[in-house]
């Protein structure tokens, strides 16, 4: 017997931040999501989230609630299993909205997980239901960014994503006092989310050498894919593109230009862990690794994310540490972390509660 979907609920969270998180984009204070629910005729629920971040996605929060309702019109009476046809079918309907659609995305994977009776991470083809993430350091003076590293690395944290891209003399600094701070052994990388330009970077990349950075992510423009391609020639740090990748076309750009040592996924992004399965497909193809990243997310689709990670062995990073930022959060479940180490919940699905 068939299951269909007979509703889709949403509604609108709002998170304070522990403290404002400053990128090349601006200060962040609160993080604002939606959280959704896909219903069936049997009465199962499967939870889903989409997290638009208007830089990134192209989407506001009231833009993604206006989506949603329109792709509830047209999902109702659909089989939740049918997941290509349901990608399909809002494809057609609205181009981009790559956060709305991420949020149905993660809800179908969770229905599909508690009808097998297994974790996301299994029905993803994972055996292993560890990942190791990383923490984020915003921009502040480079003496806080230092006494922050030393902090995150006492509390068991190895590897550190640095913001960057407003001031490269501070750049600069930040990475000489962090280094200072954590000693050699703590993996350092750097997000400039696009703040620098091709000459820029060159010169502040050199001036890092001596501080060992793992990876420059996204230091140019998210159009400038050949200038990115040029910048990798002249550096030793790997490259990551982040905010140049939202579909499996972009991934094809990219190793077309030879212009990434590793792709940051993004489910809200990639319109969530379909076409996310895609990209992952092409990289690995190409003989590129993969990140998977987040914005700022609950644990329900940080849990998404991890799955993913833990399913696929060319995914080799994660940077799913948004949950660590929130005063509270209106999601319980989904796993447990200790120091850096995520282990996820060996419940059906995405094995989380949420109060809606």
């Amino acid at each position: 017997m068939q299951v269909k979907i007979t509703d889709i609920k949403f509604e609108k969270v709002k998170i304070k931040l522990k403290e404002p998180i400053t990128v090349t984009f601006g200060t962040i204070e609160y993080a604002e999501t939606i959280l959704l629910k896909v219903i069936t005729d049997e009465g199962m629920i499967g939870y889903g989230e989409s997290a638009p971040f208007g830089p990134v996605t192209g989407e506001s929060l009231d833009s993604t609630l206006v989506i949603l309702g329109e792709l509830r019109k047209l999902l109702i009476g659909m089989d939740p299993l049918a997941i290509e046809t349901i990608h399909k079918t809002m494809d057609h309907a609205f181009y981009g909205n790559t956060a709305a659609k991420a949020g149905i995305d993660i809800a179908l994977y969770d229905l599909k997980g508690k009808l097998l009776g297994q974790p996301l991470y299994k029905v993803l083809g994972g055996d292993c239901p560890k990942v190791i993430t990383d923490i984020t350091l915003g921009i502040d003076t480079p003496e806080k960014m230092a006494a922050s590293a030393k902090a995150y690395v006492e509390e068991g944290y190895r590897i550190l994503k640095i913001k960057a891209g407003i001031s490269g003399e501070d750049d600069v600094k930040a990475i000489k006092l962090i280094r200072k701070a954590v000693g050699d052994d703590i993996r350092l990388r750097i997000d400039a989310n696009q703040g620098w330009t091709v000459n820029s970077a060159v010169n502040i990349m050199k001036a890092m050498e001596p501080y060992k950075i793992d990876a420059i992510e996204q230091p140019l423009p998210y159009w400038d894919v050949e200038g990115t391609a040029f910048l990798r020639k002249q550096i030793t740090s790997a490259v990551m593109l982040d905010e140049s990748l939202h579909s499996p076309k972009d991934a094809l750009r990219i190793v077309r230009n030879d212009a990434a040592d590793i792709m940051n996924i993004k489910l809200m992004k990639s319109c969530g862990l379909y076409p996310a399965l895609k990209i992952n497909a092409v990289a690995e193809s190409a003989g590129v690794n993969c990140m998977v990243g987040c914005m700022m997310e609950t644990k329900l689709a940080i849990t998404a994310a991890a799955s993913l990670v833990a399913a696929k062995g060319n995914i080799t990073e994660a940077d799913v540490d948004s949950f660590k930022f929130f005063e509270d959060d209106t999601v319980s479940g989904g796993f447990e972390i200790e120091g850096d180490i995520i282990t996820l919940s060996e419940k059906p699905g995405l094995g989380i509660e949420v109060n809606m």
